[in-house]
Parts: structure tokens; sequence; C-alpha cells
């Protein structure tokens, strides 16, 4: 059963898919240079040669991600027990690497509640300030409540998933599924 982005296990998931597949498109690459030293005509060379080059595009464009996110691990399994209790209640997203145009931030899980984004993010080195401004104007350019809130204390984060009220207490506007949506399209 494959792991679909916002569930627990996505990162280690996704991470071991990519590097499988940066090491088969490296095993081709070399591949094609160990054929290319064998080939006789100058032709055939060339071909090698140029299949070499354009089997770096796509591998490099899976290396990429992969080397951006590697230091990011699925948070431990007592962490989800303890908001799996909350799934309930409303949306949860889990293993999220949310990238803006300056910051990389990893969200280990965000409860998608009609009141706002809340989402727990243990990355020590990150400006949430400014990493919650870049996020909350992406959800305004896309015509929602910029009521996004990064919390980097586990004790907090599950203090705020306590307080809040069930989903289904609230009307459906279509917003929360919108939002849960839109998180996952900006994640890696």
């Amino acid at each position: 059963m494959k792991i679909q982005k916002g569930q627990y296990g996505y990162r280690e998931s996704r991470k071991k898919i990519q590097l499988t597949l940066v090491l088969l498109l490296i095993a081709a690459i070399l591949g094609q240079l160990a054929a290319r030293q064998c080939a006789d005509q100058e032709a055939a060379r060339n071909i090698l040669t140029v299949m070499a080059i354009l089997t770096v595009l796509p591998m490099a464009n899976l290396a990429s991600p992969l080397l951006a996110s590697w230091k990011y691990r699925t948070p431990a399994e007592d962490f989800h027990k303890k908001v799996q209790a909350y799934e309930g209640q409303y949306t949860v997203l889990y293993d999220l690497i949310v990238t803006t145009k300056e910051f990389v931030i990893p969200i280990d899980a965000a409860a998608v509640h009609p009141q706002g984004v809340y989402a727990y993010c243990p990355a020590s080195g990150l400006d949430t300030g400014k990493a919650e401004k870049a996020l909350n104007a992406l959800f305004s350019a896309n015509h929602l409540d910029p009521n996004l809130k990064l919390i980097r204390d586990e004790h907090s984060f599950l203090r705020r998933l306590d307080s809040l009220r069930p989903a289904d207490a609230f009307e459906d506007d279509g917003t929360v599924a919108y939002a849960a949506k839109l998180m996952k399209n900006i994640s890696m």
C-alpha cells in the first residue's frame, strides 16, 4: 500500500522511492558511459554520450528534493499516537515539507480546522514569524484566510489541539478541504 502525501510515514517512504530512482539513474548513466568506451564507431560513442547527459537531467530533478529533505525524518510513533487521537475531530496531515522561496519548513503534523491551520514545526533554526508570514501570503494568494500558525513546542501544539472544538460543530463551506489540498500541493 502506497503512503500518500499527508499520511504518517510519507517522508521516509518518499525518500526510499527517490533514493532508489536516483541510484537506478546513476547506474544507467554509468552503464551508458561504459558502453561508450566499448563502442567502436564514433557515431555510437556520441549517441551514448548524449544519452548519458540527458539521463543526468531527470536524476538531478529527483536528487535535489531528496537532498533538501534528507535531514527531516518521520516523527516518532509515540507522537503519531498522541496526534492520531484528534483525527476524528478534524483533518490532520503528517510529514509535510513545505517550501517557499526562502524557507524549507518541516511540518510533522498539521491540524486543518475551520478556525485555521495549526502546524507543529520542530525545526530549531527556523524563523517562525517570517515563515508564517510567507505561508499566510500563500494562503491569501489562494483565496484562504491567512490563519496558519506554526508551533515549535510539541506540548503547546497538543494543548492547542485539545482546545479546538470538533470541525463538525462549524458550517462546512469547503475551506477545510481546500486548505488541506493546498497544504499538500505546496509540500514536497
